[in-house]
């Protein structure tokens, strides 16, 4: 995994009253509410007696462990020892590892990594998907590094082939380019051209244009959104949210606003909804036989052309990395 960024682990709606334990980035986490609604997350480990925190309960605003009844604020501190009643002294090393949260368009945010600068920026977001969509949802386990299923959805090779009966249909195996292009510092635009073999060699990115914005092309915010902007009423999101090295939960979103009636605009999105998982799924049962199971710049693949979004994405992953390791 990358350390100090912002990566999206749950839907807003699998947290709700009582805590709720999930492994993300291969930490075993606890998430919760407080009484205004804001979620808090930390490790799921009591520092007592290292009883799992998610099998508690709420007590007002403060996270209580199940076996000995110890109380732990939203910032991790230990507020109450039971055993020492409620005047007694607490040790001071009797605290939580706690992960700054944020919570926007459905999504909980973590920060994972090095502690969290006082002025830390909200993570970014597709600035297009506001709340003129409807959308529908389903979370998907892959046993695949989360940086292969990332990179499966930037691969542009493999439309023809692996989805020949669905959205890879005509044969169009000649990929032009592809052109890639940077968003600031995180967002990476590429735009698609994929043509039938009638003879001519690919052309490169540089002989090529990127398409009007408002035509389809895919869009990857670091470290694990990706949007699919097929119309200007149309999207597919993905989320690859990262269990451990070897497993990733793919949230999968279809979006829609050219229904506006919300009855009938749900009802659209839900039953998008089997045809965007079974395309999914496609690309699942390969993905998941890929060796070594993370991606990287010198893994001994021999990449080609086609594979730029992919190159792209692996460069930006590795300055990503050396940043974080130097702090």
């Amino acid at each position: 995994m990358i350390s100090n960024q912002w990566y999206v682990v749950l839907e807003s709606d699998e947290v709700k009253a009582q805590p709720v334990g999930a492994t993300r980035l291969g930490e075993k986490m606890v998430f919760w509410r407080d009484p205004s609604g804001k979620v808090h997350a930390a490790a799921d480990r009591c520092p007592h007696r290292g009883v799992a925190l998610s099998a508690g309960t709420m007590q007002s605003d403060h996270l209580q462990c199940p076996f000995h009844g110890f109380e732990f604020d939203e910032s991790g501190k230990c507020v109450l020892v039971p055993a020492n009643g409620r005047n007694g002294v607490i040790p001071n090393a009797m605290r939580l590892k706690t992960y700054p949260t944020h919570e926007a368009h459905g999504f909980i945010w973590i920060w994972w990594g090095a502690s969290a600068p006082a002025d830390l920026p909200g993570p970014e977001f597709f600035e297009n998907l506001d709340d003129t969509y409807t959308y529908s949802s389903a979370r998907d386990p892959w046993k695949a590094h989360y940086s292969r299923v990332i990179e499966n959805q930037l691969d542009v090779v493999h439309l023809p082939f692996i989805h020949r009966n669905t959205i890879g249909r005509g044969n169009r195996t000649v990929v032009d380019g592809p052109v890639v292009e940077w968003k600031g510092d995180r967002m990476m635009y590429t735009y698609v051209f994929n043509r039938l073999d009638d003879g001519i060699p690919p052309r490169r990115s540089s002989e090529l244009s990127a398409k009007p914005a408002r035509s389809q092309h895919l869009e990857f915010i670091f470290p694990n959104l990706w949007q699919n902007y097929i119309t200007e009423k149309v999207s597919i999101l993905a989320a690859f949210v990262p269990v451990d090295d070897e497993n990733t939960i793919l949230y999968l979103r279809f979006y829609q606003r050219f229904m506006r009636a919300p009855l009938l605009g749900n009802l659209i999105a839900r039953l998008a909804m089997p045809a965007n998982m079974h395309i999914a799924h496609e690309d699942r049962r390969v993905v998941i036989t890929q060796q070594p199971k993370a991606s990287g710049l010198k893994i001994g693949e021999i990449l080609i052309q086609g594979d730029l979004p992919i190159i792209e994405y692996r460069r930006k992953r590795a300055v990503l990395q050396n940043q974080a390791e130097r702090g």
